[in-house]
């Protein structure tokens, strides 16, 4: 994307919702900021382009004065190591070598600094001819064609921007299609300008209304990362045909306000958990725990296929769970030797609720167990 635009990264800080604070194109802004620079720079242009010579000229004197120094620092060393080599005595033969390899390496500099220096010189402008100095005035004159040439480029002006304004503060007013800019120039002095933006075309790309809807649904009880997971079973993608991720799922959420989970600070009476947390309040494996959902043991919740399922904590539901059987209650097979029926038959009358049925979770035994009335005999009962 070529176009330029602004935003301020403040979704960091902003509620913490990772929502840009402030998101705008920068075509008609940079224009305005453009215009206004232009407009400020004209009374002054002449003057400008006779200082951009004069700071040339100034800075190639800076710099050959920096290298003639730099010659003169190599000759006052080269100077200072023949002096050393001569007044050592002749007798001391390795120190004479050292110093004589030192003098040596010392006149090999300046010979560079000197050929550095020549070659700069040579490289060095002319002085700006009184036809040169006339051409830099009509440039001056004319700077709007200088800026919308197409040799001058986006970092040439904002190099000039930046020699006369100091910043640029954006206010953007969305319902009434329009950014408020204060230009603070060098000095301080402040320009207000108002800039019309265009108003912005309805998606051609959108989510479809059944995913929307059901984002709606799982916001308020999952967070993004298994909303992705839910809606990627389904076979579900993005307007683009992208699978879901959690940020693909924030970012469809916050273009359509819709608020994220956030969990309860105190859990209500009967809290829905998840199968593990559910299994580890009612001591069982969460494998049989999720069977008995499956069974329908358990009630649970799922709020679309492929979501999670959710167990409501309630305390009829603990009381189904106990650390031994009580009075009355029996494994699965002598309930079905006095009952008369198969296993299957006594799982669907527990499920119908038409027999009474435990889970004990401690002990050798644990499993379920069956609450088993035996029908009282009467006077017409008969006895074998």
């Amino acid at each position: 994307n070529v176009t330029p635009g602004y935003h301020c990264a403040g979704k960091d800080i902003v509620s913490g919702r990772g929502v840009y604070c402030l998101n705008v194109g920068g075509v008609q802004i940079d224009e305005a900021v453009a215009e206004a620079f232009l407009e400020a720079l004209e009374p002054a242009g002449v003057q400008a382009a006779l200082l951009a010579a004069q700071q040339r000229e100034a800075d190639q004197e800076a710099a050959l004065a920096q290298w003639q120094l730099a010659v003169e620092r190599a000759r006052y060393e080269a100077e200072k190591a023949e002096r050393r080599y001569r007044a050592v005595e002749p007798e001391n033969r390795l120190v004479a070598r050292g110093l004589e390899s030192e003098w040596e390496q010392r006149l090999r500099e300046v010979d560079q600094a000197r050929a550095e220096l020549t070659r700069r010189q040579q490289q060095r402008p002319a002085a700006l001819t009184a036809g040169e100095q006339q051409a830099l005035r009509a440039l001056g004159q004319d700077l709007k064609r200088v800026w919308f040439a197409p040799t001058t480029t986006p970092r040439d002006q904002k190099e000039l921007l930046r020699s006369l304004v100091e910043e640029v503060i954006i206010a953007v007013f969305r319902d009434d299609y329009r950014a408020h800019l204060t230009l603070r120039w060098r000095g301080g002095r402040l320009t207000e300008l108002d800039v019309h933006l265009p108003r912005s075309r309805p998606a051609t790309v959108r989510t479809d209304e059944e995913t929307l809807a059901l984002l709606r649904r799982l916001a308020a009880r999952h967070p993004d990362d298994v909303i992705a997971g839910i809606l990627n079973r389904q076979g579900r993608t993005t307007a683009r045909g992208l699978p879901f991720t959690a940020n693909l799922v924030g970012n469809t959420r916050r273009q359509w306000h819709i608020p994220r989970y956030e969990p309860p600070a105190h859990p209500p009476v009967g809290e829905l958990l998840s199968i593990k947390q559910a299994a580890v309040v009612l001591n069982m494996a969460p494998s049989t725990l999720h069977r008995w959902v499956n069974d329908g043991f358990v009630v649970g919740e799922q709020v679309t296929p492929g979501a999670p399922w959710q167990i409501r904590l309630s305390d009829a539901l603990v009381q189904q769970f106990v650390e031994g059987a009580p009075e009355g209650y029996v494994v699965m097979q002598e309930a079905t030797k006095r009952l008369g029926v198969s296993r299957q038959t006594v799982l669907q009358r527990v499920k119908r609720g038409e027999l009474e049925a435990v889970h004990v979770c401690q002990g050798r035994r644990k499993g379920l167990r069956i609450r088993v009335i035996e029908d009282t005999p009467d006077l017409f009962s008969h006895t074998s």
